[in-house]
Parts: C-alpha cells; sequence; structure tokens
C-alpha cells in the first residue's frame, strides 16, 4: 500500500501540481480541463500537518464526498463524467475524484445549525457568529433557531483562516456572489441535513467550497461534507445529554490541545488517538451510506 502521510507519490501520465493539508492535485496535457484530486491519509488540526497519518482516511474521505455529491444532484458539482475515470491510475483509484477546473471562490463557505467549536468561542466574546447576532443564553452546543452563514477567508497553508462577514465577502467576491454562496450554501446545509436525521445523526456545522466554472455556473467543488469539512453527533447520544462525542476529528484537537503549548512542531499523536479517529470515521460512513 503506497505511503499516504508524506509526498505527493508520482502517478504515471499526471504531474503534481499542489498539496493542501490533506488533498494532492494533479494535472495531465492528455485531460487539460480536468484535475485530479487524490485524498491522503494525512490529518490536520491547529493548522499543522500532524503525525502519523489516520489508516484508511484518504479511501474514506472519497467514498463520502461521492456518495454526498450523488445524494446533492441538484446542485451543480466538480465531478467529471464517470466515463472519463479510467484516467485515474489504479494506485490510488479508492481515494481519488477526477474533477472539472472551477474558477474557485477564496471563500470557505461555513454554515452553523448549532453552536460549537470556533463560534461558540466567538458567540461568547459577542454574541454573535461572523456578524450575525444569536439569541441571548445559549450554550456550547446548543441548536441555533436557524442555520446561519458564517463564511471565513481561505488562508494560505500554515496560516489560520480568517472568520469574516457576509459585508466582507461581498467586498471580495461581489454583492450578488456573497448572496449566492450564502443561500447555496444554507439550501445544500439543510438538504444534507435532513438526509443525515434520518440516519440517526445530527450535522451540526460544515464548510463548502464553491468555484465558477466555464459559464459563470456556481459549482460545488472540493470534498463536501466529510468528517475532515464537517461536525457529526449521534442524535441519541446528543438527546442524552452528551454533546463532546462525535464523528469527526474531534478527538484530534482535544488531545492536541491537551499535549501541546501550540509553540513549535506538534508532538506525534497517541496510537490510541489515532486508532479512535480511524474508527469514528469509518463508523460515520458505515452509518450515513448504510
Amino acid at each position: 500500500m503506497p505511503d499516504t502521510d508524506s509526498a505527493a507519490q508520482e502517478l504515471d501520465g499526471w504531474t503534481h501540481e499542489y498539496s493542501g493539508k490533506v488533498r494532492d492535485l494533479y494535472s495531465s496535457p492528455e485531460h487539460p480541463k480536468r484535475v485530479l484530486m487524490v485524498a491522503s491519509d494525512r490529518v490536520s488540526a491547529a493548522d499543522h500537518v500532524l503525525t502519523p497519518a489516520i489508516p484508511g482516511k484518504g479511501a474514506l474521505l472519497t467514498k463520502l464526498s461521492l456518495w454526498w455529491f450523488d445524494q446533492l444532484d441538484s446542485m451543480p458539482n466538480h465531478l467529471a463524467p464517470t466515463d472519463e475515470w479510467a484516467a485515474i491510475p489504479a494506485s490510488v483509484a479508492d481515494r481519488a475524484m477526477l474533477v472539472t477546473k472551477l474558477d474557485m471562490f477564496p471563500i470557505e463557505c461555513v454554515v452553523r445549525g448549532y453552536l460549537s467549536g470556533s463560534g461558540w468561542v466567538e458567540y461568547q466574546a459577542s454574541q454573535s457568529v461572523c456578524g450575525v447576532p444569536l439569541p441571548a443564553g445559549l450554550t456550547d452546543g446548543d441548536r441555533l433557531p436557524e442555520p446561519i452563514f458564517t463564511p471565513a477567508f481561505k488562508a494560505p497553508v500554515g496560516e489560520h483562516d480568517e472568520n469574516i462577514t457576509l459585508e466582507r465577502t461581498a467586498q471580495l467576491v461581489g454583492i450578488e456572489n456573497a448572496s449566492a454562496l450564502r443561500d447555496l450554501s444554507i439550501a445544500v446545509f439543510e438538504r444534507a441535513s435532513t438526509i443525515a436525521e434520518a440516519k440517526g445523526i445530527i450535522l451540526a456545522d460544515t464548510k463548502f467550497e464553491f468555484g465558477a466554472s466555464e459559464d459563470g455556473t456556481i459549482t460545488l467543488g472540493d470534498e463536501v461534507l466529510t468528517s475532515d469539512s464537517s461536525r457529526y453527533w449521534d442524535a441519541a447520544t446528543y438527546a442524552g445529554g452528551n454533546r463532546t462525542a462525535s464523528f469527526d476529528k474531534q478527538g484530534v484537537r482535544d488531545w492536541l490541545k491537551a499535549n501541546w503549548s501550540g509553540e513549535g512542531t506538534p508532538p506525534p499523536l497517541a496510537a490510541d488517538v489515532v486508532t479512535a479517529t480511524a474508527t469514528r470515521y469509518r463508523e460515520l460512513v458505515d452509518r450515513l451510506t448504510a
């Protein structure tokens, strides 16, 4: 099995162009309008790529993204036609997607249905999140009256994304695009939440990325609704009062916060944290796609 926790591997017929925290992107002169997007097993937190990797994570993220794209088939997405997927090298077939090039918006389109994470931190300071005022008296993990759009400006790898207001989003991409990104993000979130709830799972929050196609259509890109980009809770556990159990990498974040000062290089993850994270990721995929 290839090593997916380090540098991008060489792939016949494809040239490595870029590596993010988790994904590696490739181009090919034979497929000038396409990008090969390969998900590694790398895991990131606190703006650092951590070691060791989470075994099988890349394949699980890819499987879940493809499943969600299929559920959200009314929303244009960046997947290339399936008859072109034979171009994907066999060595990465279980963790790769062949996608259409988009002119990506520099915005993380975050939607929150519940108050948690950085949203909870911001609420305690201002009783709002990204300029969206919220009712008084909310506590960590509370369901919001309605989903809210809380965008972030995408920072380069190694730097922290900046939470921004809708007004700042409009300055970056124009008022029409900002409004469309907000409306599309909330609509997709609400559709996904309904699907997850039917499986006994709460979609607390997520982030989408969109780009413009050649004809200007706003198109859903990157990954979608994975354990890396979303916060998922078990509905029964939540109803019982436990708002900490999740199907994402919160365990990694919690361990890092307890075992690292934030200065210098993060320590290697404990073996039990790696195993537990892999188990949570797999359980989410199994429950949603069953």
